[in-house]
């Protein structure tokens, strides 16, 4: 579900009969255009890795493993590159087509998180945030909290994360680094979480997190994320911070996935 009615989701649900899987695209923060968009129509930097890595989940073999798995999503988003921009894409992570998934193997019975992605085993709650995250929502937040400036100023026009942009960019430097994402180039697989499941029953939920609160159901998750809109539009916390605010006309700060299943 896309954050602005008026635009489409860049984040986006695949199942199939041997994999289940959330995908996150993520938004650009950059001008730069590196790649070739081959699908049907315009779409946003996000919205086109979603679908690229989408595409891909569709096509895998059954028994695919989660690295062959990043592997391959990270050779079709790089395929999508402009050949000559390459060298520019290796020095500047923020320029690149980028993406967090979890994915469910069905035949392997694991979880895979390459990402910011969360899920819930039963009543578990497993997630893979990046590491600046809640760093960069409290500088935000203290920008806001120390303006002089009405709090509806930064709904209408949010400064305090336009401020918090060259920290965040700066961060980026880390995509693959630091932390792992898909986006064109190898993927760090040692912040790649593999979680295996047992033969047991088990009720999986997996989404993006564009839900601040997981429930085991999708209203739960939406009453909570709509109080959240209603207590705190400007999500500086103390229950919830994030570096962006419920814009005006928004049903929600970012866009989300979810899709709960049983196995």
């Amino acid at each position: 579900m896309a954050k602005n009615p008026a635009r489409r989701s860049e984040d986006g649900i695949v199942a199939t009969p041997d994999f289940i899987a959330v995908i996150d695209g993520s938004t650009s923060k950059s001008r730069v255009r590196c790649w070739h968009d081959t699908f049907l129509g315009r779409h946003s930097p996000g919205e086109l890795a979603m679908l690229t890595i989408a595409a891909t989940i569709k096509s895998m073999p059954t028994n695919v493993s989660c690295m062959q798995f990043c592997q391959a999503a990270s050779l079709a988003l790089r395929r999508r590159y402009i050949k000559s921009l390459l060298p520019h894409l290796a020095q500047h992570p923020e320029d690149r087509l980028t993406a967090s998934c979890i994915v469910f193997s069905r035949l392997r019975r694991e979880l895979w998180l390459v990402g910011d992605c969360q899920a819930l085993i039963d009543d578990q709650f497993i997630d893979n945030p990046k590491p600046y995250e809640q760093e960069l929502a409290q500088e935000r937040a203290a920008i806001i909290k120390g303006s002089p400036k009405p709090w509806e100023h930064f709904l209408r026009d949010d400064t305090a994360r336009q401020a918090i942009i060259p920290h965040m960019l700066q961060c980026m430097q880390q995509q693959n680094v630091g932390y792992a994402v898909i986006d064109g180039f190898p993927v760090a697989e040692r912040y790649v979480k593999v979680i295996a499941l047992d033969f047991q029953h088990h009720q999986l939920v997996l989404a993006s997190d564009g839900y601040p609160f997981l429930c085991p159901t999708l209203e739960e998750s939406e009453a909570r994320l709509a109080t959240q809109h209603r207590e705190d539009p400007l999500n500086i916390g103390p229950a919830f911070m994030a570096t962006k605010a419920f814009a005006e006309g928004n049903d929600s700060f970012d866009d989300r996935a979810y899709i709960r299943f049983n196995i």
